[in-house]
């Protein structure tokens, strides 16, 4: 009986550990699942890379309300001084919805209508800006057009710069990240976005991004709203090192937009972190070389690949690599020379071209006849010849 509870004792055990193990497995490698939100379309992008890391119904074409002011301040601070005048014209003081009170004839820069388009959302200082920039409000949307286009956003169109429901006017939550990491790249749009508190002349200013220093590491971006939209808001984060944007569209409430944010900012920098896979200049093949006066040459990674992965990801991820077998002397450090590309189910996710390391010269005749003559030296060095009879 005293050895049946023992063995009893050591099954558990077993069992005990069994369990623990896998528990611990699971815990490791078991990637979290993304969180349902209150909002109709979302997207979480990682800013250097733009790689998506949270994404629901990220490419349906929606209204976005105020945050169209994003593409709005891009396209102004690419074609207007910050110190230009503007002139407040009647069109611009008797737009509706969010306004700042501006009046026909009053007179503001640039960069305070920024101020107020950005931070309290004035649908006044939208239109004043884009009649100053575009010459009118039709030529703005033309401007607007072309460069969504130019930052890959394809699936939107704009038709005014504030976002006041319109029926032509439309883009995504994917799109609207796209504009944002564009304008983010502008250190002004960055500054002011981050900005809590302001005034310029006759008016304060305070930000309505509910999240901005609330949330840790929160640095922006914009608001919006109208009744066809719904709630919306983009915002972007950084937190070791990673900078993500996140955008929620369609949220029924202020705070449902808010929680919903959060809830995919942490998704985001609780399961995936800026993972190093290539330096520049990192030697990834060698390669034999016809006629020259070296046998081998390296070839070099031409660009450094940083991403974020999550733990999953960095244990199935697969490298291809294409070089060729042999070059044909002379070849040129810098000279493209194949490439290595890195794919995550099927994607690629990272690619950098390789490049020659050293300049590598054609062999010519005094080449050869050098390599023969000093390869009889060697010989005679080490008495090859020396056990060789002499004639008689």
């Amino acid at each position: 009986m005293i050895y049946l509870s023992l063995i009893r004792k050591l099954l558990c055990s077993i069992l005990i550990l069994i369990a623990v193990f896998f528990t611990a497995g699971q815990s490791a490698f078991c990637e979290e699942n993304p969180p349902s939100i209150n909002a109709i379309t979302a997207v979480v992008i990682e800013e250097s890379s733009g790689r998506i890391l949270y994404n629901k119904n990220a490419t349906q074409k929606r209204s976005i309300a105020s945050t169209t002011k994003i593409m709005t301040a891009l396209v102004a601070l690419e074609h207007a001084d910050l110190d230009e005048p503007v002139i407040i014209s009647k069109r611009a003081a008797s737009i509706g919805g969010s306004v700042m009170g501006l009046r026909t004839g009053d007179r503001y820069t640039v960069r305070e209508l920024l101020y107020a388009m950005l931070m309290v959302s004035a649908n006044d200082a939208a239109i004043a800006i884009a009649e100053h920039v575009g010459g009118s409000l039709e030529d703005f949307a033309v401007m607007m057009n072309k460069k969504a286009k130019s930052v890959g956003a394809d699936n939107s169109n704009f038709v005014t710069p504030h976002g006041l429901d319109c029926a032509d006017q439309y883009s995504t939550a994917y799109d609207v990240a796209l504009v944002t990491r564009e304008a983010l790249r502008n250190p002004v749009f960055a500054g002011i976005v981050s900005t809590y508190s302001s005034n310029i002349p006759g008016h304060s200013l305070y930000n309505t991004n509910e999240l901005l220093g609330v949330y840790p590491g929160l640095d922006g971006v914009k608001t919006g709203y109208t009744g066809k939209a719904g709630r919306c808001l983009v915002t972007t984060a950084k937190r070791n090192g990673m900078r993500v944007i996140s955008v929620v569209l369609g949220s029924p409430t202020r705070n449902a937009r808010a929680y919903a944010s959060r809830e995919i900012l942490d998704y985001a920098f609780e399961n995936y972190e800026m993972t190093r896979i290539l330096d520049r200049g990192d030697i990834m093949a060698s390669v034999s070389i016809y006629r020259g006066v070296s046998e081998r040459v390296n070839l070099i990674a031409d660009d450094g690949i940083m991403l974020p992965l999550n733990e999953q990801e960095k244990t199935r991820m697969q490298i291809r690599k294409v070089t060729p077998e042999m070059l044909k002397a002379p070849v040129y450090a810098g000279a493209e020379t194949g490439f290595i590309e890195y794919r995550l189910d099927g994607e690629v996710i990272g690619r950098s071209a390789l490049t020659v390391a050293d300049n590598v010269r054609r062999k010519t005749y005094f080449d050869y006849l050098k390599s023969v003559f000093g390869s009889w030296s060697k010989m005679m060095r080490e008495g090859i010849f020396a056990d060789v009879p002499s004639s008689t």
